[in-house]
């Protein structure tokens, strides 16, 4: 259960520039963490999602690379949990460049859980994903499923899951293992599903072109994937697990296109686009969580329906100055 007794004092978030990272670090700083946040180093200065968040004595934004292990025990010194999100998680892209998702995937995770031994930290949670379940053999999917590598990122996925299970056993690490099923909401790469059909409705389209209608998926929306990565940092006695952050849900592909366009009143022609296309044997076709073990042991529960999610994100990629960052006409691999 939760010990609200030991709250962790300083937290430190890889990938805080990134989607769940931004919400993470402002759900942590709303709880009264002092975090410091890794935005990945580049030539632009940009902070991603944390640009225009001002530093102070409770947000430290440092740039870095999880690739450099030296960098990362630096980061890690005097963190009392840290939260490892930073990878590459565009599938598509993983068929044409899996080498660089071996680098940052699993020999980032190596560097973060090697930087956190070393640092004595308390609590070290590891972003997983639902894809390394590959295609539900049942349903709802509980953690005992067998994985199976359907794409070279899942594939490095699963390598880092084992490499912190690892640490686990080989040196009684405090490592949980945290599995957030599909992940919507403000600031997604539209790369991801809900935000493309979002931000080309937005855009002024009507013919939508999309990927393969048919799979499912259980969608969680981001602030309640964020409160589940802390209950899983303050919950004792889950050392070594692996923990679903899911709904129990699924819906498809096209049924949440139709759900968007009716939110959005708009009236919409789906055309297929082949270069969105999976490889058959590469697609998950169903994904839905059993999310039975997250709740028994925190007292977690996702707190935003499907549709106010929707609505939400729905809100927040209408604005012009948030569309505006986004190439809704272009596919984003």
């Amino acid at each position: 259960m939760v010990n609200n007794n030991q709250q962790c004092r300083l937290a430190a978030v890889t990938g805080a520039d990134g989607f769940i990272g931004s919400h993470l670090v402002e759900a942590l700083l709303d709880k009264g963490y002092r975090v410091r946040a890794m935005v990945q180093y580049n030539s632009f200065g940009s902070w991603g999602w944390l640009e225009g968040r001002e530093p102070s004595g409770m947000l430290e934004i440092v740039a870095g690379d999880v690739r450099d292990p030296d960098f990362c025990r630096t980061f890690c010194r005097g963190a009392d949990v840290v939260f490892h999100l930073a990878a590459l998680i565009a599938i598509p892209y993983s068929y044409e460049a899996p080498d660089s998702y071996v680098d940052t995937n699993i020999r980032g995770t190596l560097n973060i859980l090697q930087a956190a031994r070393d640092a004595a930290c308390s609590r070290v949670v590891v972003t997983s994903t639902s894809e390394v379940y590959g295609s539900a053999l049942h349903v709802p999917i509980k953690e005992n499923h067998p994985r199976q590598p359907q794409s070279p990122y899942s594939a490095t996925k699963i390598a880092a899951d084992a490499m912190a299970k690892s640490f686990y056993n080989a040196f009684d690490m405090p490592v949980v293992i945290a599995r957030p099923f599909n992940t919507y909401g403000p600031r997604q790469s539209a790369r991801a599903f809900i935000p493309t059909v979002i931000s080309q409705i937005a855009a002024g389209a009507t013919r939508i072109r999309l990927g393969d209608l048919r799979p499912t998926r259980d969608f969680n929306y981001v602030t309640d994937t964020a409160a589940g990565f802390i209950a899983l940092a303050e919950a004792t006695g889950i050392e070594g697990m692996e923990i679903n952050i899911a709904t129990g849900t699924e819906i498809s592909m096209g049924d949440t296109a139709a759900e968007i366009a009716r939110l959005m009143n708009a009236d919409i022609e789906i055309e297929e686009d082949p270069q969105r296309l999976r490889p058959a044997n590469s697609e998950v076709t169903r994904l839905c969580g059993d999310s039975s073990l997250i709740r028994s042991l925190t007292g977690w529960e996702p707190a935003v329906s499907f549709s106010e999610g929707l609505k939400r994100t729905i809100d927040w990629l209408s604005d012009p100055g948030n569309l505006a960052k986004y190439k809704p006409m272009l596919y984003n691999r």
